[in-house]
């Protein structure tokens, strides 16, 4: 547990908050899911019980410690959930803000402006990676809407002739409006239509 929290400690977290928030959310931990940083909130009054944020591979957590540090409340958004994230550096530290794709705003402030920065540099990277996952996702959705049961370039062993149950015309129909929806390239159409013509 010591060297866990080590590595937790490179900005000048307060060591009794982070092994206690890392007691309470290590139980919360799904399959193959790990912290990847923690920040803690510095606010310039005593504050024996402060708030936190856990990073982990798969969501952001808010931590609100309540009852004088006897209990918590958790809230938290899995990073394909996070539309964005923004920090805001003032005076008496940053503040490290995040919107989810359904319009769910969440932030704390008072953090120390090296924790905020670490959170903002790794809440980026997961955007990047989600933005492309969202995105591989929608294809995937408007492929399925478009295509129904068209097939492009799958290694499958199914029969070739699995098309041919459908009019040929409408499949072409179907190929030239994923086509135009950029869904399939001018390759794919080109190859599908030779195959259908020829089958005709």
């Amino acid at each position: 547990m010591i060297n866990d929290l080590k590595k937790f400690l490179n900005e000048e977290q307060d060591p009794k908050a982070v092994e206690k928030l890392l007691s309470k959310v290590s139980g919360l931990l799904t399959s193959g899911e790990q912290i990847e940083y923690v920040a803690v909130q510095k606010k310039p009054a005593l504050n024996l019980s402060p708030d936190c944020i856990a990073l982990t591979n798969k969501r952001i957590i808010f931590c609100r410690p309540r009852n004088l540090g006897l209990s918590m409340d958790f809230q938290d958004y899995a990073w394909k959930d996070i539309l964005d994230c923004h920090m805001k550096e003032g005076i008496m530290g940053a503040t490290f803000s995040m919107k989810t794709i359904k319009g769910n705003v969440n932030m704390l402030d008072y953090l120390p402006k090296a924790q905020a920065r670490k959170l903002y540099q790794f809440a980026q990277e997961k955007e990047e990676n989600m933005i492309e996952y969202r995105r591989q996702h929608d294809l995937e959705t408007k492929r399925a809407i478009a295509g129904g049961g068209i097939i492009v370039n799958a290694g499958t062993s199914m029969p070739q002739n699995v098309e041919t149950k459908e009019d040929p015309l409408e499949i072409l129909q179907k190929l030239k409006k994923l086509l135009d929806g950029e869904i399939i390239t001018q390759e794919e159409f080109d190859i599908k239509k030779t195959e259908i013509i020829s089958k005709m």
